[in-house]
């Protein structure tokens, strides 16, 4: 009988995905605003790419520092967790003991199941702090270069998602008319990135894609209006 051979697909780039949709979404959105709020007061579209292009370089550097110091919080919370695990292995192994058990009891295992369980940790330290790790923390071991990796991930996601809305900016001399363009090719863009962040994330795609459009216009649009009315 032939056998249909099995192979499981997961997703297994979360992080990176979190990170750029972190930094599109916010790339997308905040200069966008600026623009639109900027082009409300009839500057020049010189003026208004010159001051996109400054908010993308500092929110890039900002976005990509925050990515940089969570990353960093999170390795350093982990480590700290893990020694405090291992002390209590060594000092209070009846507690941890019982704590494991609590674990398996959950899943219906009766003691009888659990005893071989416990004593194969207790003769492999390393395994045990790793399942208390996993499994009473719901922690695992972060990637060491996470930081860094996350830092430029959400830094160029920014650049590249800033400098769409400001584009056809730079394509015209009429503020108006780079506007216009830039609603609308930012609106697709925003719809664009909102489905693709959908089929990434398990979300439904047509949901996610109105979603970030109307968040990106919203914002856009309460920019344009208060700069409209003090101008």
């Amino acid at each position: 009988m032939h056998q249909v051979e099995h192979v499981e697909r997961h997703f297994t780039a979360s992080e990176v995905v979190r990170d750029i949709v972190i930094g599109m979404s916010d790339g997308l959105t905040v200069p966008f605003a600026l623009a639109a709020g900027l082009s409300g007061t009839n500057v020049s579209t010189a003026l208004v790419v010159t001051a996109g292009l400054a908010e993308v370089a500092a929110g890039s550097i900002a976005m990509g520092l925050g990515g940089y110091l969570a990353a960093k919080g999170d390795a350093e919370h982990y480590q700290n967790e893990k020694r405090r695990e291992e002390v209590e292995i060594l000092e209070l192994p009846h507690v941890e003991r019982e704590e494991v058990a609590s674990v398996f009891r959950d899943y219906g295992l009766s003691e009888a199941q659990i005893e071989p369980i416990l004593q194969a940790f207790e003769n492999n330290h390393p395994a045990w702090v790793d399942f208390m790790m996993r499994f009473e923390l719901g922690l695992d071991e972060p990637d060491p270069r996470r930081a860094l990796k996350s830092a430029f991930a959400i830094a160029l996601a920014y650049i590249a998602g800033g400098l769409i809305p400001l584009a056809p900016y730079m394509l015209t001399h009429e503020t108006k008319v780079g506007l216009g363009f830039s609603v609308v090719v930012t609106l697709v863009a925003l719809m664009i990135f909102g489905y693709v962040k959908g089929r990434f994330t398990g979300a439904q795609p047509f949901r996610s894609a109105m979603h970030t459009t109307l968040i990106g216009g919203a914002a856009a649009t309460a920019a344009f209006l208060i700069a409209r009315v003090f101008s």
